[in-house]
């Protein structure tokens, strides 16, 4: 579980996150919506220990982030899986270095454990055959050609899948994704919204996706926090949020559904 306790955050003169609380729960899909500027990604970036709230304190797995000495922060991050908005892919890598950085930065120089993890994660994203597929020569073909690749080379989709794939390396317990759908039409925003949704399944992770579309937060969403100038508007399930008479969760949903 993820513990949300109290959490200010001011830069300057600007009160950017004024007072959240609510719990994220092991398991489940929570949706954190919001128009932008309303705190949502200095939120996420405090959860993960990117950023120390000025009041307040987040509990992951019963340890306050902020807290934690350099190294245990470092080993609690083995557990979260990070997708940036718009994936992040770094252009002087391929698609095999994107994808594997993460160990890498965790000490394995192992090319063998390297690539299978690569292979296992780039198959669950569906950018390669079935990982049980992985002996055949068609596996070998298409991993062959995927992993060569640059950034440059890829669909905006497929960025977005190689960004998730990456996310998975390690079996995070926590996947957060910060956009996902940004500049997808709306057939590549689908297809992130099934991908996300079969990852928390299939993957037993639990998943928090900032976002600002209520078409994706309906098909994936277990809960919804929905902040508002910095402050908890929301919180409860897709249903409850459908039907709230609160003003300005209204407005919200009407103007992003």
């Amino acid at each position: 579980m993820i513990q949300i306790k109290n959490i200010h955050k001011s830069f300057g003169d600007k009160k950017v996150l004024r007072g959240i609380s609510f719990d994220i729960e092991q398991g489940m899909t929570t949706c954190i919506i919001g128009k932008s500027g309303s705190g949502k990604s200095v939120l996420l970036k405090n959860i993960v220990g990117l950023m120390s709230p000025d009041e307040g304190e987040v509990h992951l797995d019963g340890k306050n982030v902020d807290s934690l000495p350099i190294g245990e922060l470092f080993e609690m991050r083995k557990d979260i899986g990070y997708v940036f908005q718009g994936a992040a892919l770094f252009d002087s890598g391929n698609v095999y270095e994107n994808t594997i950085i993460k160990l890498r930065e965790h000490g394995e120089n192992d090319e063998i454990i390297l690539e299978n993890e690569a292979k296992r994660v780039l198959s669950a994203v569906g950018l390669l055959p079935d990982i049980s597929e992985e002996d055949s020569l068609y596996f070998q073909k298409e991993w062959e050609n995927l992993r060569a690749k640059n950034p440059a080379d890829l669909s905006g989709g497929m960025k977005k899948r190689v960004g998730v794939a990456r996310a998975l390396v390690g079996k995070p317990k926590y996947i957060f994704y910060d956009e996902p759908t940004t500049g997808l039409d709306p057939v590549g925003s689908e297809q992130i919204d099934f991908l996300i949704a079969r990852l928390a399944k299939k993957m037993d992770v639990t998943s928090i996706v900032i976002s600002h579309d209520m078409f994706s937060v309906y098909h994936i969403a277990d809960k919804v926090a929905m902040i508002n100038k910095g402050e908890l508007a929301f919180s409860g399930t897709v249903e409850e949020i459908k039907n709230s008479k609160n003003e300005v969760v209204s407005e919200f949903i009407k103007r992003f559904s």
